[in-house]
């Protein structure tokens, strides 16, 4: 009777062993990775547009040789208004820093004038007409928004008159440039998706004193046909817009 009932009991384990293991194995825990978070890269190329506003501020000064005013100043006046253009650009990203190179050209009607100092009788004015530059940028990306600081070399073109009468008869005279300095800027833009991207700007512009010959209109004779003046300027532009970017990879990280 003993040895039946061990014998019972050892077909029993037998049995009941696999389907003990195979239920093990089913009830057995999953382990599951992280899950991927989507790290926003700044690497790739862009264009967009822009908009803002520019104050500028002229000083001319009188540079006719033999002139009893030579080198003294006309006055100054402000010239401010809108702006607005389009960029381009490309960014490389190394971890959070972003290198980039940019493009930028707009345009504005920033006029403004003042009474002579020095010949109440005339009336100076200036007209910025277009400003571009050609920048590097350096940033630090926090995901998705990107701070950086930009610089390299600005143009624009200045148109000049000076209209009145002096005391000898009427007197009408036109200047114009392209004039060459460089630009110092601090920006932020945000990644709205892996396309768009927004950014506000600020830049300062040094272009320095120049010397702008300008043609004389005087029906008395009484001028020369062409007088020099020196012209100087500081600018500050600020401005908001809007870049489509394309290429560069979307990095994965744990």
């Amino acid at each position: 009777m003993k040895k039946i009932l061990l014998t019972t009991v050892a077909l029993t384990a037998l049995v009941a062993a696999p389907a003990m293991a195979a239920d093990l194995r089913l009830r057995a825990p999953v382990y599951k990775g992280a899950p991927v978070v989507a790290a926003y890269s700044w690497t790739g190329c862009y264009v967009g547009g822009n908009v803002g506003g520019v104050w500028v501020n002229k000083e001319w000064f009188s540079q006719l040789p033999g002139d009893p005013s030579f080198g003294q100043s006309f006055g100054s006046h402000d010239a401010n208004s809108w702006l607005g253009g389009v960029q381009a650009g490309c960014n490389y990203q190394v971890g959070n820093w972003v290198f980039g190179i940019q493009g930028d050209y707009d345009w504005t009607n920033a006029s403004g004038s003042n009474v002579n100092a020095i010949f109440p009788g005339l009336t100076d004015s200036s007209e910025i007409k277009s400003i571009s530059s050609v920048t590097g940028r350096v940033g630090y990306a926090w995901d998705r928004f990107l701070g950086y600081i930009k610089g390299g070399g600005a143009w624009e073109k200045d148109s000049y008159t000076v209209v009145g009468d002096p005391g000898g008869g009427p007197i009408i005279g036109t200047g114009s440039e392209t004039r060459s300095g460089w630009t110092v800027g601090i920006g932020g833009e945000y990644a709205f998706t892996n396309n768009l991207t927004g950014f506000v700007e600020y830049d300062w512009y040094g272009f320095g004193t120049r010397t702008v010959n300008f043609a004389i209109f005087d029906p008395t004779g009484g001028s020369p046909p062409s007088v020099p003046f020196s012209i100087k300027e500081s600018k500050s532009v600020l401005k908001v817009g809007l870049n489509w970017k394309f290429g560069g990879p979307v990095v994965a990280r744990y």
